[in-house]
Order: structure tokens, then C-alpha cells, then sequence
């Protein structure tokens, strides 16, 4: 055998294939890593084929030259679900070693390797493995160079070989200059923007590209701080003060002459800064084409904005696109799982100058601590997401956060605590689903001793509201609840049998038995007037309790500010995923996000592990607040009786400014519509179609932007793809403004 192919480090095959098929992989942790080697010379071409289960990989290959693998020498080609890398051996002696890291995060890929004596059939393979999987990424790769390989392979596959995030980037920053090329701020004293850059033995190259992309804005009223922090590297010292001796008003430069660290070297940038507003940027990264220009006109068009974020491009070292973070707008509930505001974020000068320092005990996870402290003392109509990827992250393990990750991470979680019990909340963090992330748990959770009342609507299955009443008095650890079953004409008697037996046991069951039509809307309400509980939750008669402690997880989220309904993590009874939230405007109506994605899949930047704020979810399992249910009124029957009524009791809630909550530590298996069969059966499809135009006419979800979601992810799939907008997104927040 030519070639051996060797896991390293946090690799565990699942399933092993014979040669030349497939194995089955996970990786359980954020570096796994394989290592290539060469045993002879007869075969002299490698395919490695990868493929993600329900998820985007981010594979990188490394060229070991001298004693380690680094960076600089690796080979990063743009985020596939797919991968063909096409090998060449190098010719004449032993080659170094390859390492090959599939993938950056805890998930399952498949993978094989198929070696070639001559080029003819790896060409025949790129060829039928493309006309059968075109979003397939074929990246090749020179062994002794670790590079890419001459042009003639590669003719003829043009057409393929156009990565998506590159060619949209193209084209949104093009229509970025065409769309802000009138745009212009005024010059002179104060600037304002102060953009602040902590360096510490930067190399030269990326101080370079700072300036470039700084001198590529095309506006005035921004100036530059460089802020070192006892940097010891001649050549750092010397560009800073080439840089320092070159007359400019608007680029500064200052020196510690001892290093204390990354808080402290922005404090001390933020303190020469003169800009009304003020933004930081890491020293190995830049600013994306026209960032300045979308900024100011946010600036403008929002006077009374007091923070503003904006979506982040991922690149390389060379600054070729690598795959975007796109945001959603302000949503607390997220931040206090993930720092998902990062780069870029644009503070008042005077708000940051009342509210005090970085602070350096915090480091590695500083910026993630004034986030939470600064966002804190303002109300959140002022808090911004402008959709748009002004910055670029040159994003590596030799940060401060990557190299020191649990440093990182703990810092973080004291973060998380100190602001929560600025707001007199007591928690402690644990793990997320997701490690390095958090799960805030609340020592005395708002709610946590208050009654929930379960409305469970049902009509014979008796073998599910058996299951179902069996897990909720046995299964559910949690120490006040009523059940309310609403039956709309049971005509199985070992079913009323089932209610006279509970209701003779249970002081704390009741029910009801109606002769009339399924009407979701008409049982919910007719619970709501027999609920005595401060809580009142859903339960479709179709869901199975995995875990004891989901319904205690559910009522804590109340415990955030102003949440009016929370949701449950569903799950089909194969661990694929039913719902993880809904996004408004899904096909011009509303649609389950990564609908059947494995039960571990984290979504774009993993926000399926962490708490998050959506619009909408599934009434199948919906927990809602006295308050809140009292608000909004009562369920739809008119319009909504089957289809889309718990979108639009969501949407009502949405527009009275409640918050709602989706938690993926709750979770149950839901097997959806048994009890009723599918909406799209005959003898209901013309109640459907009208219960989709209802939900069209009464909230214009066929042009509703979903604050959950982001303007360049598509509206068509529930795994959102890019898309191109017809114009340049406007900064919003969260709920729509009063009018």
C-alpha cells in the first residue's frame, strides 16, 4: 500500500469499511487531525474523499516543514459539505508527512482514499463524481509543495471549482462600493470613528494589511490607534515607528514599554481615542471593502443607536474569503451563551468612558465581558445589527483565546456571572451542548415553585396519551403541575376508562370529553379557561419525555427578561431533528429550521447548542406565561384552526414585544401528526390552503425579514443557503419599532 492514512488526535471510527468504502468518523474535539504518509512509489495520485453528516466541514491540510505543523504552511480551502482532494506525490524521496484536519468542531463525517498509479482515471473520477454532486469542493494539492498543482488538471473544471462564499463575497462588497459610493462624512476634529488596534509582536505583513484596507475606505473621520503592548520584536518596533515618524492625523501610534496584557493595551488605545464612536480590531485582521461607509450611514440613519454590530467574513491568511458568521439581530438570550457579537462592535465613546476599563483579569475573554456590561446599561431599541460583513477575521490557533481555550472559557463563565448578578441573579455555568460554550443555570429560577398547567388536546391513541400521562406523572421531575386533557370525542373506552382512572388517582388531572370537529385552537382556549396554573403549557398527545428534568429547564428560561413562551428541542423518534425554532417567511410563510439534521448538528456557528431567541416555535411543546397568554388573547379558531395557528399566536406575542425562547436542553421526542395525519391529505387540503393565506394576509410573512434569521440566508430551504439581496440590508433590531 502507497499510501496510510492515520488518526491522531480526537478521532473515533464509528464503522469500518473495507478498502476503497467508505468509514464512518466522529470527532470528539475541536482539533482532530489524520497524518498522510508514503510507503513506496508505485502509486503517485491520492483522492481523500469527505463528506459531513449535516454539516459544513472546514478541512485543512499541513505540510510539516522542520519540527511542526504551522499555520502559515497549511492549506485551507473554502467550507464544504463535500471534499475531493487530489493528491500528487512528489517525485524522487521520501516526502514529508501531511496532516490533515477534517474538521474544526465535534461532529461525524464519512471518509475514504482511492490511490492512482496515472492521472486518466483521476480525472474520470472528478469528472462523474461532479455531474452527481456539483456542490462537491475538489481542492489539489502538490505533496512536495503542499500547494496547489498545475493548471492542466484543472482545465475544463473552471465551471466547478468557483467557491460560493468566494464568488458572493465578490459580489456583495462590488454591490457594497456601487451602492455607498456617494456616501461621504465630514472631516475635521473630533473624528467620528476611532478604530482601536492592540499589537504585541505583530508581524509587519499584517500591520501592512491593516493599513491598506484602512486606506481603501474612501471616507474621512476615522482615525487609527495603534496601541503596543511592550512589543519585543525589532521588526514590530521598527514599523511602529516608521509609522509614528510619517505625518498623519489620523493614524496613531502608542507604546507601553511592558506588556500587561490585551485589556490593557486597549484601554490605553481607548483613552487616545478622540472618535465619538469607537471600535476595536484585532491586530492580525481588517476591514472588509466599504465597512466605513456602511457604518456612518447606519450612524445616520439611526441618531439615537448607542451600539452597533455587523457580520464577520472568515479568511485566510492570504485574505481569501473562507465562510461568513452571519448574525442574527440582538437577541440577549443567545449572548449568554456564545459571544456571537464580536467583530465588528462599534461602542459610543461616552458610554464606554462612564461605564470604565477593560478588565485585564478578564483576558481571553475580555471583549465577551464588556459586551455583557456595556449592552447591560443601555435599553435594546438601541442596539443595532447592521447586516453586513465589515470585518475580516483572520481567524488561527495561535490566538490568545485558541491556544488558551479553557483560560478563555472560565473567564467567560465569571463574565457571565458577574453580570447576572449585577441584575441580582444568582447562577452558576456548565457546559453547553457544546463545550466551549455556556449554559446558564439559575440557582432559584424565576417560576421555578409556580404551577404549570399542561393542556394536552387528544381524541382516542390511546397507546400515545397512556405513554404520555405516564411520563408526565412518573417521568417529569418537577414539583407543581395540573394536566388538562381537552378531547374532542374519544370513542375508544379504554381511553375514558384511562381519564376516569386518572381523574379517580389524581387530584391534579382533569378533563373534558366535546363530540365536535379537531379544532387545535378551540382545545387550547377551552384549557386556557380550566387552567389554574401561572404557567400554561402545550402538549401535543404525540410526544415522548426523554429526560426528567426538560420541563424544569423550560420554565427557567422565564428567568431571562420579558420571555412570554419557550420551546423544547423536538426530536423524531430516529434522533433527527423535527424542531429547533421556526423562522417567518420560510417559502413566504413559516418552516421548521434544519428540519431533520442529526440530533447533534450546531447550525451556523453552533447556535442550535446554546439558548436562543426565535420569532416563533412549534405549539406541539410551548410553555407561556400567565401574563403573556392574558395579553395576547385567545387562539385563532376562525383562521387558524389546524395549520399555522401557534406561527400566528407567536406572532401576536412577537408584536407585543414578548421574547421568545427556544432551549435545546429540553428535549422530547415528538412523532408529528399521528394522531391526525398530515395537513396535506386530501380531505384537508383546501382548509390548509386557506389557513396559508390567513397566515399571509394577517402578518405579511411573504415579505417578512425574521429577526432570528439573517437577510443573506435563504428563505426556500430549512438549511439556509447564501443568497444575494437585491439591495444593501438596513440595520435593525430585534422587534419592529412602534409606529
Amino acid at each position: 500500500m502507497a499510501f496510510i492514512l492515520e488518526p491522531a488526535k480526537d478521532l473515533r471510527l464509528s464503522s469500518k469499511a473495507c478498502r476503497q468504502q467508505w468509514n464512518f468518523w466522529r470527532s470528539e474535539g475541536d482539533d482532530p487531525a489524520f497524518l498522510l504518509s508514503k510507503t513506496g512509489r508505485r502509486q503517485e495520485w491520492l483522492i481523500l474523499d469527505l463528506i459531513g453528516k449535516n454539516a459544513t466541514m472546514d478541512a485543512k491540510f499541513y505540510v510539516k516543514r522542520g519540527r511542526r505543523y504551522r499555520e502559515e504552511d497549511a492549506i485551507a480551502p473554502p467550507e464544504s459539505v463535500r471534499y475531493m482532494f487530489v493528491i500528487e506525490s512528489a517525485a524522487g524521496g521520501k516526502p514529508p508527512p501531511l496532516r490533515f484536519d477534517p474538521c474544526s468542531f465535534i461532529g461525524e463525517f464519512w471518509l475514504t482514499y482511492r490511490e492512482f498509479i496515472d492521472i486518466t482515471p483521476v480525472q474520470e473520477m472528478i469528472e462523474t463524481t461532479l455531474n452527481q454532486f456539483p456542490d462537491t469542493h475538489v481542492e489539489f494539492i502538490s505533496w512536495k509543495k503542499a500547494s496547489s498543482i498545475s493548471d492542466w488538471l484543472t482545465r475544463g473544471l473552471e465551471r466547478w471549482l468557483r467557491p460560493p462564499v468566494r464568488s458572493h463575497a465578490t459580489q456583495l462588497y462590488a454591490q457594497a462600493e456601487q451602492e455607498l459610493a456617494a456616501v461621504t462624512a465630514p472631516i475635521g476634529a473630533p473624528p467620528w470613528l476611532s478604530v482601536v488596534v492592540p499589537t504585541y509582536n505583530t508581524p509587519p505583513r499584517y500591520l501592512d494589511d491593516i493599513i491598506e484596507s484602512f486606506r481603501r475606505q474612501r471616507i474621512g473621520g476615522v482615525e487609527l490607534v495603534f496601541s503596543d503592548d511592550g512589543s519585543t520584536s525589532s521588526q514590530t518596533l521598527a514599523w511602529l515607528d516608521r509609522v509614528s515618524r510619517q505625518p498623519s492625523s489620523y493614524i496613531k501610534v502608542v507604546q507601553s514599554f511592558q506588556n500587561g496584557g490585551i485589556s490593557t493595551a486597549t484601554n490605553l488605545g481607548i483613552n487616545e481615542a478622540t472618535g465619538t464612536w469607537v471600535a476595536l480590531l484585532d491586530h492580525d485582521d481588517v476591514f472588509a471593502p466599504a465597512a466605513f461607509k456602511a457604518i456612518f450611514k447606519c450612524i445616520e440613519q439611526n441618531p439615537a443607536a448607542k451600539f452597533i454590530y455587523t457580520d464577520t467574513l472568515i479568511v485566510r491568511q492570504d485574505l481569501s474569503p473562507k465562510r461568513y458568521i452571519l448574525k442574527p439581530a440582538y437577541d440577549p438570550i443567545l449572548l449568554s451563551g456564545m459571544n456571537y457579537i464580536n467583530h465588528f462592535s462599534i461602542f459610543r465613546r461616552d458610554c464606554l468612558a462612564r461605564l470604565g476599563p477593560m478588565r485585564p483579569e478578564m483576558d481571553g475573554s475580555q471583549d465577551y465581558d464588556l459586551l455583557l456590561r456595556y449592552l447591560s446599561h443601555i435599553n435594546e431599541t438601541e442596539i443595532l445589527h447592521l447586516p453586513f460583513p465589515a470585518y475580516w477575521w483572520r481567524r488561527h490557533k495561535k490566538s490568545f483565546s485558541h491556544q488558551h481555550m479553557d483560560i478563555a472559557t472560565n473567564n467567560a463563565r465569571k463574565a457571565l456571572v458577574a453580570h447576572f448578578a449585577s441584575r441580582q441573579q444568582a447562577v452558576t455555568v456548565e457546559n453547553a451542548e457544546t463545550k466551549m460554550f455556556h449554559k446558564v443555570v439559575f440557582n432559584r429560577p424565576t417560576g421555578g415553585d409556580k404551577k404549570v398547567s399542561v393542556i394536552i388536546p387528544n381524541r382516542n391513541c390511546f397507546d400515545l396519551i397512556q405513554s404520555l400521562l405516564h411520563d408526565l406523572f412518573n417521568r417529569t421531575d418537577y414539583p407543581s403541575i395540573e394536566v388538562i386533557v381537552i378531547d374532542n370525542g374519544s370513542t375508544d373506552d379504554r381511553v375514558l376508562r384511562l381519564y376516569r382512572s386518572y381523574n379517580a388517582s389524581h387530584s391534579n388531572f382533569i378533563y373534558e370529553v366535546n363530540e365536535e370537529p379537531f379544532n387545535f385552537s378551540r382545545s387550547i382556549n377551552r384549557g386556557y379557561e380550566k387552567a389554574t396554573g401561572e404557567l400554561l403549557l402545550l402538549l401535543n398527545n404525540d410526544v415522548e419525555i426523554i429526560e426528567s428534568g426538560w420541563l424544569l429547564e423550560m420554565v427557567s428560561c422565564f428567568s431571562y427578561e420579558n420571555v412570554g413562551i419557550v420551546g423544547a428541542k423536538l426530536l423524531y423518534p430516529n434522533d433527527t431533528i423535527q424542531h429547533a425554532g421556526v423562522i417567518v417567511g420560510f417559502g413566504g410563510l413559516a418552516g421548521h429550521w434544519y428540519h431533520g439534521k442529526s440530533n447533534d448538528f450546531g447550525g451556523h456557528t453552533n447556535r442550535l447548542h446554546v439558548r436562543n431567541s426565535m420569532t416563533c416555535v412549534t405549539g406541539a411543546v410551548m410553555l407561556i406565561s400567565r401574563q403573556c397568554a392574558d395579553a395576547v388573547g385567545r387562539w385563532d379558531e376562525d383562521n387558524f384552526a389546524v395549520a399555522y395557528n401557534d406561527v400566528d399566536y407567536c406572532l401576536r406575542a412577537f408584536n407585543l414585544r414578548y421574547r421568545i425562547v427556544w432551549t435545546p436542553f429540553a428535549r422530547l421526542y415528538h412523532h408529528e401528526s399521528i394522531s391526525r395525519g398530515s395537513d396535506r391529505s386530501p380531505a384537508n387540503r383546501l382548509r390548509f390552503e386557506r389557513e396559508k393565506a390567513n397566515l399571509k394576509r394577517l402578518h405579511g410573512t411573504g415579505t417578512f425579514s425574521d429577526p432570528a434569521s439573517n437577510p443573506f440566508f435563504s428563505i426556500n430551504s430549512s438549511d439556509p443557503r447564501l443568497r444575494q439581496c437585491a439591495h444593501l440590508p438596513a440595520a435593525r433590531s430585534w422587534f419592529r419599532p412602534k409606529e
